[in-house]
């Protein structure tokens, strides 16, 4: 049986593990957060619609991703 193409063995952070868990928090933290800022503005047609999306989603991605990774370096200087 050949081995996977797949598989990886990092050294230090896994930027894999890193980019997928941002991913999946970023849609469950940055939705609702969207969702709920949403309701204070004023949107009266799609591009500020979009627009909004953008400067509040941003923002809550970038922080998500540095969370993440300080998490995960933090977690690889214990092993």
């Amino acid at each position: 049986m050949p081995e996977r193409v797949a598989t990886t063995d990092p050294e230090g952070v896994d930027f894999g593990w890193v980019m997928q868990v941002t991913f999946v928090l970023t849609i469950l933290v940055g939705a609702p957060v969207v969702a709920l800022l949403s309701t204070q503005a004023a949107l009266p047609d799609w591009p500020s619609r979009v627009s909004f999306a953008i400067r509040v989603g941003a923002p809550v991605w970038v922080l998500t991703g540095l969370c993440v990774y300080l998490y995960a370096r933090w977690r690889d200087g214990e092993e």
